[in-house]
């Protein structure tokens, strides 16, 4: 019977090797063999979390997006915990890297300075990130490529709660800049919310109303839904 696979692969299959003993060496073969010589193959040598990625092997990212008070950073830090995955949290990384409070920011460069660097840090974490937790500020929907490099990697949770819920949450925190000047803190809610809702809805690969649900329930629906579709491995 002839041989299935060549003896002597004609591109190394080291790159695959490297990740770890858990890849079966048929697996490796037969991923050869389906693509042979093409450029697409050498390009998933290069790249081999790409190859797993397509191939079904390996989990997405979780991209945790909605408003403020919707419980993105609690779910995503439960997420974080139970699943094991390294969790990237956008506002705090955009901080780190200004040395300065997001409010600083917003004071010295205005809101398009704080979104030019929020699109600088997402560019940077969507290339970097892999089996992992991001959570998103809520105006990261804003900027289409934000998106667009997220969802190369990841599936898009979308959190919302009622407006009500929304404010009782978030009412203590007035740190926050304005979005809008010249309203009241509850008319620039309804307003950000009534305008971000199209680009919050396009980008969800799915949504979860947490209005009157516990953290660690939607947590655990967020991941059962992943599993579900094999988006975690």
């Amino acid at each position: 019977m002839k041989n299935r696979f060549p003896k002597e692969p004609e591109y190394t299959i080291e790159g695959f090797v490297c990740i770890g003993r858990n890849i079966p060496l048929l697996f490796l073969r037969y991923l050869k063999q389906s693509f042979q010589e093409t450029d697409c193959f050498k390009a998933l040598l290069q790249d081999p979390w790409k190859a797993l990625t397509i191939t079904g092997y390996r989990s997405l990212n979780i991209v945790m997006l909605g408003y403020r008070g919707t419980g993105k950073s609690v779910i995503a830090k439960i997420l974080s915990k139970e699943l094991r995955r390294k969790l990237y949290r956008i506002d705090d990384l955009i901080a780190q890297t200004a040395g300065k409070a997001i409010p600083k920011i917003v004071q010295q460069q205005g809101w398009p300075g704080f979104r030019k660097l929020e699109s600088e840090i997402v560019s940077r974490v969507a290339g970097e990130a892999q089996d992992s937790v991001i959570d998103c500020g809520g105006g990261v929907v804003l900027d289409d490529n934000n998106i667009t490099f997220l969802k190369k990697e990841g599936k898009c949770v979308l959190l919302t709660a009622s407006l009500s819920t929304i404010i009782l949450r978030i009412k203590k925190d007035r740190n926050r800049p304005a979005l809008v000047e010249g309203l009241s803190f509850e008319e620039e809610q309804k307003k950000i919310l009534a305008d971000r809702h199209d680009k919050y809805q396009s980008c969800a690969d799915f949504i979860c109303d947490t209005t009157t649900r516990k953290p660690g329930e939607t947590a655990h629906e967020i991941i059962a839904f992943f599993e579900e579709q094999g988006w975690l491995k």
